[in-house]
């Protein structure tokens, strides 16, 4: 494993952590809902008890992010610049949203095949009842 960052956010009304694990170039990614802000001990303690727990989604190609130091002033126009901008999708936003868009394929599909199914079994019956009305009975 290459890396793993956890990134801790306040998504109105729950405070929202998302997971990212880097492994040779490929991301995958799981969210947690914390509910009340949840200080450093608290969240280190609900990594070591519920990190093999954690669903991550499916692999995305990603590079690892640089965390290079910066010059502060810069920094700072950079984020008041960024909080202007409309929000885009982070690879691992795009790496959850592939993983629920892969589970929404598989609830759809299995519920066509039980449809189908029910279907199928309706028309047997009424076969059935029909030879059944036609011998007599």
């Amino acid at each position: 494993m290459d890396s793993v960052y956890l990134e801790v956010y306040f998504e109105a009304p729950f405070w929202v952590g998302i997971y990212q694990r880097h492994e040779n170039g490929w991301l995958t990614a799981s969210r947690t809902v914390f509910g009340a802000e949840p200080s450093d001990a608290e969240i280190y303690a609900w990594i070591c008890a519920a990190w093999h727990k954690l669903r991550f989604s499916p692999p995305v190609k990603a590079d690892l992010p640089n965390f290079e130091p910066r010059n502060p002033k810069r920094q700072q126009r950079a984020i008041r610049h960024m909080l202007t901008q409309r929000p885009r999708m982070t690879k691992a936003q795009q790496a959850l949203q592939a993983g629920r868009e892969l589970a929404a394929q598989t609830r759809k599909s299995a519920k066509k095949e039980r449809l189908q199914a029910e279907k199928e079994r309706k028309f047997q019956l009424r076969q059935q009842k029909k030879k059944q009305k036609h011998r007599g009975g």
